[in-house]
């Protein structure tokens, strides 16, 4: 089966120094984001409530920030199990061309040289990434909260599909363009959906789920050779 022989051909290059550049880029940046988020949470609290502030009843209150600030540690925390891994995910697809040379240098270095991304648009394009995966992680905890037992397959599904046409779509355009990448992912949409939720099943994984964005990059890349190579 193509997902599970390209899944392989990735694992087997993990250790491809470019690889590790680009893990070490994706964590990095993906914690400055979320940290960066943090104070900016923390700034519009003191904004809005400062130092004390006066309740109906209680009078004045010193202690409201400090809870406050408590309570919004604790929300981040809780968010970033949700959104840690996407958020590296999207910062990870701005790189994804450096994973998909390395990926064709080794294994298919007969081709003609690809079309390289420039980083304006690939900057764009994961920032558009970013906030769809943001977006609809968040909207997503609704549906956790209604539909508790069916959270994990909720997250699989949602966030494998969402990864699935992003990555997929990188990695052909490099060779198709954007429009030739969006063609050859509509006619094989079954196959790039399962790919992406076997991709998002190890998402739930601590420490695990932090290789998991590159393995995809690889993985999808040999994905979209082997159904090129079906449409010639």
């Amino acid at each position: 089966m193509i997902i599970v022989q390209s899944f392989l051909q990735a694992l087997g290059q993990i250790g491809d120094p470019r690889f590790r550049k680009v893990l070490l880029l994706g964590v990095g940046l993906t914690f400055a984001l979320l940290v960066a988020a943090y104070a900016g949470f923390l700034w519009l609290i003191n904004a809005l409530v400062g130092d004390q502030t006066t309740l109906p009843v209680l009078g004045e209150v010193t202690w409201l920030n400090d809870l406050l600030s408590v309570s919004s540690f604790l929300l981040m925390m809780v968010l970033s199990v949700f959104l840690m891994v996407p958020v590296a995910s999207a910062i990870t697809s701005m790189f994804l061309d450096e994973v998909a040379q390395a990926v064709e240098d080794k294994h298919y270095p007969t081709l003609p040289p690809a079309t390289r991304i420039p980083f304006g648009d690939a900057l764009r394009d994961t920032l558009s990434f970013l906030g769809v995966l943001i977006v609809a992680n968040l909207l997503a905890l609704i549906l956790y909260a209604f539909f508790t037992p069916f959270a994990l397959f909720i997250f699989w599904g949602m966030n494998g599909f969402l990864l699935g046409r992003e990555y997929f779509t990188l990695a052909a355009m490099r060779r198709l363009g954007r429009e030739g990448a969006r063609k050859l992912r509509a006619k094989h949409a079954t196959t790039i959906w399962v790919a992406g939720v076997l991709m998002a099943v190890p998402l739930s994984v601590p420490l695990v789920n932090l290789l998991i964005p590159i393995l995809g990059a690889a993985t999808f890349t040999h994905i979209y050779h082997g159904l090129s190579d079906d449409r010639r």
